[in-house]
């Protein structure tokens, strides 16, 4: 059945992750009608020495910890960018599936997009730099902390397009 919660009334969290074994951003917005505020963001980073299964516990503990504080209404995790590099996309596989995992698990409904979808949802170009996304996530949402990791604007970014959409797919009635 359709698990979305209604849109309209108190308000809406969304939680937008950036999967990566190395670095997984993720990023809090709350909207409430159409008005979307920062709530929190930031990076998960395992231990850079760790294997790849503990890497994954990490990511995942960190993950499912964000859930049950903030509770979010909607996951949307970034789709994987299909490199040359066939044990990166492995790899990277890996961390998508436990974001999605994680976000299932808490009855969130969970929407994924494509990096250039979510960068043409919220630049507006599908082809814009990291360094883009960054100043228009930071002009939309004045995070309350600035991040040296492109991974936490790119997170709060799949966040911003995840309500775009579900405002959108809201108001079409679908």
């Amino acid at each position: 059945g359709d698990r979305r919660p209604a849109v309209e009334g108190a308000g809406m969290t969304f939680l937008g992750v950036d999967p990566g074994t190395a670095i997984t951003g993720y990023g809090v917005i709350r909207a409430d009608g159409n008005t979307v505020f920062w709530v929190d963001s930031g990076i998960i980073r395992p231990p850079s020495g760790a294997t790849l299964a503990e890497k994954l516990e990490v990511i995942y503990d960190g993950l499912c910890e964000r859930i049950v504080s903030h509770m979010p209404s909607c996951v949307c995790v970034e789709q994987a960018f299909y490199g040359r590099n066939a044990r990166t996309a492995l790899v990277l596989g890996c961390a998508r599936g436990l974001a999605l995992l994680a976000a299932r698990k808490s009855g969130a409904v969970v929407m994924e997009f494509s990096p250039t979808e979510i960068k043409k949802t919220v630049v507006g170009n599908g082809n814009a730099a990291k360094d883009q996304v960054s100043y228009m996530v930071q002009t939309l949402l004045s995070p309350g902390e600035k991040h040296a990791q492109a991974d936490a604007y790119d997170a709060l970014a799949a966040a911003l397009c995840a309500f775009y959409h579900y405002r959108a797919d809201s108001v079409i009635g679908r």
